[in-house]
């Protein structure tokens, strides 16, 4: 039988199994050896089982494109990328960190601006913010928490080292492919998931839900929670779907709810109006209320705004979150954690330049073929350039861009992420990947044991987003210590 390893070879890169072409790392051992074990048409089996168990389940994503929104199959890769239990008590501790910096941050800019005032950061950075929401000033969401729900991007360097590539405030996906890649591993895998102990994931719905509730108006009573969608052409409506039937709260459209005389916020229901408490909104600020944002948005709640600011409905996140989103800012929570917490930040940011700082925008400007250019506050891997990967014509096209605009940028080395085995036509072949962990912040702060690792499909690509080829894989964090 031929070894499904033998022709493995990993790369320059950290890779997240193997030590070297032989050898595997020790939280990865038991894996290996199980998979080194199965003959290739069991792999086979068990990836084409998979396939058929996301299409039964309906797990699907949104790609917009020229010729139209397209459903598609998630793209699952059946070997799971594993992260020692030890390594992750630190990230853990880090992310938890970073959150709670972020939203002393929000609440700051929305506030005394000492930061700003503490001159360690430019005043202008805010002012020319695109999610900076004056409408927001002077308001304090209940524990003066302003990001209940984030996404931090990590990746590993070739150093070994995992740094934070960004912080999605705004709207984070994909925790509900982070929950289904598990079941799909519990099935294509039964066997294998009895001999190891990983960390579960499937108490998020549980702390989703004491979350929201920590955050209502009035702690007494009954608590009524609602997921607002923007509807079934959004990308990501499975997941809110998904996330509402979990927690046991209503969907519902911007058209179902209604801010009466009252400032209070009621869903239409067959038996009448009915108060609602707590709104998990997936629905941009520019699109929530068009009393005070875009008149023209047919997507929110006219008035919400109003009963947000009196303090009738909490909303998660709050309206503004997003200014902590803006990568310009991202380059600032170092200083943060030691501004707001007096802490060293446990976890690194990757060396970011600031094109609105000239003497980083020359740098840039003159390395552009080795840098990752992205725009201040697009996500999903829009906009961005991969300087050793891009035409001359590419480059060119973002020097110009940049010099139009250069608060709008941020550059970045291109990092040797790291890589993990991946089926590819039938053999194992290392991909970059990524790790979306999900970090809730109310009255208590919790984080996923692990998170959605991405995967860029294509080789040598270093793009993992699902709306640009990306794919996913089950993460299992091990704790060594019992198994």
């Amino acid at each position: 039988m031929k070894s499904i390893w033998k022709n493995y070879k990993t790369e320059s890169a950290y890779d997240e199994l193997m030590f070297s072409e032989f050898q595997s790392r020790a939280v990865s051992h038991k894996l290996c050896q199980y998979l080194n074990s199965l003959k290739k048409e069991d792999i086979d089996k068990r990836k084409i089982a998979a396939e058929l168990a996301i299409m039964e389940m309906g797990i699907s994503f949104t790609v917009y494109s020229d010729e139209g929104n397209i459903d598609r199959a998630w793209p699952f890769d059946i070997i799971p990328r594993i992260i020692d239990g030890k390594e992750w008590l630190i990230i853990e501790k880090g992310l938890k960190q970073r959150l709670t910096a972020l939203n002393c941050f929000i609440s700051d800019v929305y506030g005394e601006q000492a930061f700003i005032k503490a001159g360690k950061m430019p005043g202008e950075i805010i002012n020319s913010s695109k999610n900076f929401r004056k409408e927001c000033i002077g308001v304090k969401p209940r524990h003066n928490v302003w990001a209940n729900i984030c996404g931090s991007d990590l990746v590993r360097d070739k150093d070994g080292i995992m740094y934070v590539l960004e912080d999605n405030l705004r709207v984070p996906s994909g925790v509900s492919y982070m929950m289904e890649n598990r079941v799909i591993t519990k099935r294509v895998f039964p066997e294998l998931l009895q001999d190891i102990h990983i960390l579960p994931i499937d108490d998020y719905p549980t702390h989703l839900h004491d979350m929201l509730l920590s955050i209502a108006p009035h702690q007494n009573g009954q608590v009524t929670c609602v997921v607002l969608t923007p509807g079934i052409y959004n990308s990501a409506y499975f997941e809110h779907a998904y996330l509402a039937q979990q927690i046991g709260a209503k969907l519902v459209e911007g058209s179902d709810l209604v801010v009466n005389d009252d400032d209070c916020v009621y869903m239409r229901t067959i038996q009448g109006l009915e108060k609602v408490d707590v709104i998990y909104r997936r629905i941009d600020d520019d699109f929530l209320d068009p009393e005070v944002f875009r008149k023209d948005s047919t997507l929110g709640v006219r008035g919400l705004m109003r009963a947000w600011k009196a303090g009738n409905v909490a909303l998660a996140n709050a309206p503004g979150a997003g200014v902590a989103d803006d990568k310009v800012v991202y380059a600032y929570v170092p200083e943060m954690i030691r501004f707001y917490l007096n802490e060293e930040p446990i976890l690194p940011n990757v060396p970011t330049y600031l094109c609105s700082n000239k003497e980083d925008l020359a740098y840039v400007l003159e390395h552009l073929a080795e840098l990752v250019v992205k725009p201040a506050n697009e996500s999903g891997g829009y906009g961005m350039l991969v300087g050793p990967h891009a035409t001359a014509k590419e480059v060119a096209h973002f020097r110009e861009i940049i010099q139009k605009d250069p608060r709008n940028y941020i550059a970045q080395p291109t990092l040797a992420i790291s890589t993990a085995p991946t089926l590819c036509k039938g053999k194992l072949e290392p991909r970059h990947i990524d790790l979306r962990p999900f970090i809730l912040q109310g009255e208590n702060t919790y984080v996923t044991a692990g998170g959605l690792t991405r995967v860029a499909l294509k080789k040598g690509s270093l793009i993992v987003n699902s709306s640009q080829g990306g794919g996913s894989k089950d993460t299992w964090v091990i704790n060594m210590e019992e198994n």
